[in-house]
């Protein structure tokens, strides 16, 4: 592990997969003074205020308009890497959330609910291509793919737990504060684009699509920290020239190709499992189920901190673990996991009433939801699926693991107030079920990946 190659991995996921989990958790506490807002300004312009089921529904569309940005990032990410390159079009993405930070941050001075949706819909648009962040995996060697892979997840905790600790009364907590709070973003975006040209682009990328084998080398010898990297070099030669003769599958091309069907299947499975595992309501409307359970309303930013402590601290678990205890077993106890504590906020919330201790029970199992997700079904989906597929299917496998992704995360963002309100506790057993089918799919399907090559964890799914 060197420093160039670590450091490109920490400053695109800082970038990137940090702001994904910030977005992902920062409309949770200031969601009544949004509200007000929405409120105050319908009023203003109609002389009246909003109907509580069409606030629900704008809020709604403000928590989920976050996916509808991120799906048509995802399926833009091959365009724009191949135009512009990993580096380009990360930079050019960083852009765009500067645009995003002063739409959000400017909202209420312009009484514009608007700019908070358009704001949310170009951040989602960033997001969506985080998979770019990934690409370390690409040019690691095989003992380090998995630790590597890992680290844009911590950033997603990571990203999530600042959300909490800015939400703080103390801090950006108070209404007056709430449009900075949404516009914080802008910092590691700045960040990322003033120092991501001190990094080369991905060797993978230059030797492979542009055949730069002179630029693939240098950059290889500035990640690796030798000049011994022939083996690389010819390892990617190989590579590229088994793809001479096969053009980039198109995704109508992946879905229709018998020889990787597991392997687009499985993708599909870890990807839509991934959301509607129920992780997504728990992160936007964490506030909200601690009040269910009976949390005093004084106590629940502190307790929202708490976990976001628990998702760092399992993050990091699970990326110092997987090159050790591998890929599987980590995906099936966070799945597993999560599914039993789904189902044992079911069982507290029907009892607190009678027991009150139960809303200890139900903070438990949220604390137990987020951990199983954070120290494995976070990253490992990303992961695998660059693992699981050659070049030339990759691209299509991204856009439809990326896609399959967004639509499940807009699905539980937007559905998820009205299943609560209409189902109560039993709302969460559907995620219970979500979470133990896909264990099973991972235990009976998918085999174990860690310090393999492409090549050979296609010839295992053949």
């Amino acid at each position: 592990l060197t420093f160039p190659l670590l450091s490109v991995t920490l400053l695109v996921s800082f970038g990137s997969s940090m702001l994904y989990g910030y977005n992902l958790a920062v409309v949770n506490s200031p969601a009544v003074h949004i509200k007000a807002f929405y409120n105050a300004t319908w009023s203003q312009r109609y002389g009246h205020g909003l109907a509580p089921g069409l606030l629900t529904l704008l809020y709604s569309v403000t928590v989920s308009i976050f996916a509808l940005g991120g799906l048509v990032g995802s399926l833009l990410v091959g365009m724009l890497v191949e135009r512009y390159g990993r580096n380009g079009a990360l930079s050019r993405s960083a852009l765009l959330v500067l645009l995003a930070g002063g739409f959000m941050g400017f909202s209420r001075e312009l009484g514009s609910p608007e700019m908070v949706m358009v704001g949310r819909s170009i951040t989602g648009l960033h997001s969506g291509r985080c998979c770019l962040g990934c690409g370390a995996v690409q040019i690691a060697p095989k003992n380090l793919r998995g630790f590597l892979g890992l680290i844009p997840s911590i950033f997603i905790c990571l990203g999530v737990f600042f959300a909490q600790v800015l939400g703080l009364p103390e801090l950006l907590g108070e209404d007056r504060f709430w449009p900075l709070f949404l516009s914080v973003v802008v910092v590691p975006a700045s960040l990322q684009l003033l120092l991501l040209h001190c990094f080369p682009e991905s060797p993978r990328y230059l030797l492979i699509e542009r055949n730069d084998i002179c630029g693939a080398t240098k950059a290889l010898c500035r990640f690796l920290g030798t000049h011994h990297v022939q083996d690389v070099i010819e390892e990617m030669k190989e590579e590229q020239r088994s793809l001479s003769s096969v053009e980039m599958v198109s995704v109508w091309q992946l879905l229709q190709d018998r020889s990787v069907r597991w392997q687009t299947l499985s993708v599909v499975v870890l990807n839509a499992g991934m959301q509607l595992s129920g992780i997504d309501a728990i992160w936007f409307y964490t506030n909200t189920i601690f009040e269910n359970a009976g949390i005093p309303v004084s106590q629940i930013p502190y307790t929202t901190v708490g976990t976001g402590v628990i998702e760092v601290v399992t993050g990091l678990i699970g990326c110092f673990t997987i090159e050790k205890l591998g890929r599987r077993p980590l995906v099936i106890t966070g799945f597993c996991t999560m599914g039993i504590c789904s189902a044992g906020i079911t069982v507290s919330l029907l009892l607190q009433t009678a027991l009150p201790w139960m809303r200890y029970v139900s903070v438990a199992c949220v604390v137990g939801i987020i951990a199983g997700f954070c120290i494995g079904p976070a990253g490992v989906p990303f992961l695998m699926t660059a693992e699981l597929f050659t070049q030339s299917h990759r691209p299509a496998a991204y856009i439809v693991g990326g896609s399959l992704n967004w639509l499940c995360n807009f699905t539980v963002g937007f559905i998820f107030p009205f299943l609560q309100m209409s189902a109560g506790a039993f709302c969460y057993l559907v995620f219970c079920g979500v979470c133990l089918l896909v264990a099973l799919y991972v235990y009976v399907i998918i085999p174990e990946t860690k310090n393999k090559t492409f090549t050979e964890i296609s010839q295992i799914f053949a």
